[in-house]
Parts: C-alpha cells; structure tokens; sequence
C-alpha cells in the first residue's frame, strides 16, 4: 500500500487561498488520488481565514 498524505492550505485573502489550493493541486504526483478536502473557515474581527486539509493518497498504476 502506498502512503497517504496531507497538505494544509490557508490564507486570509480568498484569491491567495484559492491560488495555494491550486498550486497544491497542480503540484501532486501523477500517480495521486485526492480522497477527501475539508474546509472551514475562522474569524479574528474582520479577517477571515481560510482553511483547507487536502487528503490525498499515491496509487499504484494501472497495468493492461
């Protein structure tokens, strides 16, 4: 089996988050299944933060 992994994304400003989430995205290995993303978000006063656990596990390839 292989490993399973977790990357955490935040961010204050909701483009920047959704920049990281995308740079998380693209980053994974080829041979990565995302399993599940949980999402919340906090308030400090006026500032949101934006919080994201990308659960992800490395899959053996297909073979024919």
């Amino acid at each position: 089996m292989k490993e399973v992994h977790f990357r955490l994304v935040t961010g204050t400003d909701p483009e920047l988050f959704q920049d990281r989430l995308n740079a998380v995205v693209a980053d994974l290995p080829d041979d990565a299944i995302i399993v599940d993303v949980l999402f919340s978000t906090a308030h400090s006063g006026r500032v949101a933060e934006y919080s994201a656990l990308i659960y992800y596990k490395e899959v053996e390839p297909w073979k024919d």
